[in-house]
């Protein structure tokens, strides 16, 4: 008997039983259960506890007001650097262009987040955010790139530099990605913003270079200054793309939240007055905000595992703020074959 309930947070329940033996198979043995692969009784439940289904809007508005920022500011600055002979200006202006791909990649991953489960994609499509994070990543890379070979080559000869003009654009250009952070900083962090706001932060990183550049120039009228900022910059922007890839790689390899514990997590779901033990656990997430489980239940009375599992699934979204949850559960002796052939791997216990 296989029960898959599904539970949303306006509140509508669907629900539906299926004997799949005794609806598809003409042949089969009533005096048998399923075995999916193990000794046990096959009775396993999914919960859905207040998914969003508009989860994303937030994120998608603010990368579009930073990308409106972002796209007019980096021909302003591009202009000018063109013309002021600035590495930096032309180098924060190439950056701020790629910023505005990578941003326009982010709100398109966003809505594309928010399209409903097919039968192509069971869990719809909030996996698009772990993609275009990826994208963005591996466009900084290309701007890392780009910026050292240009440095290495101005370093070796320096190039005459307006720094007044300098100083001016990017003061201006500081105050817009200033603006363009305060409005990510308030959205959704999730992935795409995260990945949004390292293109931010590099961009402002870029503004407070060329600043510095300017003024350098300004004061002493040494060239080599403005390159060699670029390369300080390059290497930081390295640093949090690296970072992001490291977060986007677990969640794509389905590694556990770093925020949450597994052990707590099992001894969670053994707390219940009616589970004697937990195994086969596992955590993974769906996007940066969204996390599921599963895992094998042992109780002592099925008739009673309705209720068990309501319970269950409540503690789980309460406490881990887990709102999708499949638990399956199993009955004392088929864990005990289950484990001795070795296959229960760590088991949380009620009292334990």
């Amino acid at each position: 008997m296989a029960t898959h309930t599904h539970k949303h947070g306006h509140g509508h329940r669907h629900g539906r039983d299926h004997d799949y033996g005794r609806d598809h198979d003409p042949d089969y043995d009533r005096d048998h259960d399923h075995d999916y692969g193990h000794d046990h009784d096959h009775d396993q439940d999914h919960d859905d506890y207040g998914h969003d289904h508009v989860s994303g809007v937030g994120s998608q508005r603010a990368l579009l007001v930073a990308l409106a920022f972002t796209t007019f500011f980096a021909f302003v600055e591009g202009a000018a650097g063109w013309w002021a002979h600035s590495l930096a200006l032309v180098g924060d202006a190439g950056h701020m262009i790629m910023d505005a791909v990578a941003l326009g990649l982010g709100a398109t991953a966003a809505w594309v987040s928010r399209r409903p489960p097919s039968l192509r994609h069971s869990y719809g499509f909030k996996r698009a955010e772990a993609l275009g994070a990826m994208l963005n990543v591996a466009l900084m890379l290309g701007v890392v790139v780009y910026i050292g070979i240009e440095a290495t080559q101005r370093i070796a000869s320096p190039r005459p530099v307006d720094g007044p003009v300098v100083m001016l654009v990017a003061s201006l250009g500081l105050l817009v990605n200033l603006g363009s952070a305060w409005v990510l900083h308030r959205s959704e962090q999730n992935l795409n913003v995260k990945g949004a706001m390292l293109h931010v932060i590099g961009d402002m990183l870029g503004s407070v270079a060329a600043l510095a550049a300017g003024v350098v120039i300004w004061l002493t009228h040494w060239y080599p200054i403005d390159p060699i900022l670029s390369v300080v910059i390059a290497v930081l922007i390295l640093i949090g793309s690296l970072r992001l890839l490291r977060d986007v790689v677990h969640v794509v390899m389905e590694g556990v939240p770093h925020d949450i514990d597994l052990e707590r997590v099992g001894r969670c779901i053994a707390s219940a007055e009616c589970v004697a033990h937990v195994h086969d656990l596992h955590v993974w997430a769906l996007d940066s905000s969204t996390y599921a489980v599963s895992a094998h239940v042992v109780i002592d009375d099925m008739s009673k595992w309705s209720e068990c599992r309501r319970r269950v699934a409540e503690k789980l979204a309460e406490q881990f703020g887990i709102a999708h949850s499949t638990l399956q559960p199993e009955a004392p002796e088929a864990f005990e074959r289950h484990c001795a052939s070795g296959g229960c791997g760590p088991v949380y216990s009620r009292g334990g």
